[in-house]
């Protein structure tokens, strides 16, 4: 079993907690093993290693990260489980446990793109990319939640966080991803309702709707002015916001959706309802008809993408 990082009393802020990241291998998820890794924990970077459209596979960009973060001191192993496959899962969850001894922190981020227009888009695209993404936070949830329930169960004081990987079109819709919609705005609910139901174990679950630069992302139009160097849509950005819901600071946040670009971090509040009609007794399509449209008037348009960050292009 190798050494937690953090082991020999370093007071680094994830010092002695265990970290598998999905995903890790590029991207964001590679930003977000190295700064668990920086901070003090050990990692099991997870990526299947395939194309941006989830075709192929390769254990070199795990590999890659994990012995980066050998290289600089720190405790990473690599891992090449497909993670919406229920085996695959437990597999992955035994490995952090049998190489680092626990788990504390799940971060799902594997995912993959397929972008068409609804009606250009196979039946595969629409369940390759809800596989990944949905099933997958949901295959690993579950994988993760069984560990914890068994610890608490057997007396042992567990504070272990699970943060998942939304998306603005998740949340407020983007033209031509119907099917990596859908499953980002499943991931938003099955954050919250795997927060209400994990929390009995001493799991806290959050999600980030992230905008960042990588290679599953089409950044035309996204960053207009760059001051100065910082450029808000590197995908580093992102990841210190991911290590604090990682960390024992956070114990108080759960089953929230935070937008995280840049220097931003915005709380995403949800579905709320709105101006209503309400009649004496059942609804009647002549009520609905005479009433209706004078409430619907008074009804805020949807939320745009666009304005779920700072960074956005602006509109006119």
């Amino acid at each position: 079993m190798a050494e937690s990082a953090g082991s020999a009393g370093s007071k680094s802020p994830l010092s002695g907690r265990v970290v598998v990241v999905t995903g890790g291998g590029r991207g964001i998820g590679r930003e977000h093993a190295l700064a668990f890794a920086r901070a003090g924990a050990s990692v099991v970077v997870n990526d299947l290693g395939g194309a941006g459209d989830g075709t192929g596979s390769s254990s070199g960009p795990a590999e890659e990260v994990a012995a980066l973060i050998r290289s600089e001191g720190g405790a990473a192993v690599a891992n090449g489980d497909d993670v919406s496959d229920e085996q695959g899962a437990a597999r992955l969850v035994a490995q952090a446990v049998g190489e680092f001894g626990t788990l504390h922190v799940l971060v799902n981020n594997a995912g993959i793109l397929r972008d068409k227009t609804l009606l250009n888009m196979s039946f595969e695209d629409w369940d390759n990319v809800v596989r990944v993404h949905l099933r997958g936070t949901f295959a690993m949830t579950q994988a993760a939640g069984r560990f914890w329930r068994d610890q608490s169960k057997a007396g042992t004081p567990v504070a272990a966080r699970v943060v998942n990987t939304s998306s603005g079109s998740g949340l407020f819709g983007n033209f031509g991803q119907a099917n990596y919609g859908a499953a980002k705005g499943g991931i938003a609910s099955f954050t919250v309702i795997a927060a209400m139901e994990l929390a009995r174990y001493g799991v806290t679950v959050n999600a980030i709707a992230p905008v960042a630069k990588t290679r599953l992302t089409a950044t035309a139009g996204m960053p207009l002015e760059i001051d100065e160097g910082f450029d808000p849509l590197a995908p580093e950005h992102v990841s210190p916001f991911v290590v604090w819901l990682g960390s024992e600071r956070s114990a108080a946040v759960t089953g929230r959706v935070f937008s995280v670009v840049g220097g931003y971090v915005g709380v995403a509040e949800g579905w709320n309802i709105g101006p209503a009609l309400q009649v004496e007794g059942p609804l009647t399509f002549e009520a609905v008809d005479e009433r209706f449209p004078a409430v619907f008037e008074k009804a805020a348009e949807n939320f745009s993408v666009f304005d779920s960050h700072p960074y956005g292009p602006k509109r006119s």
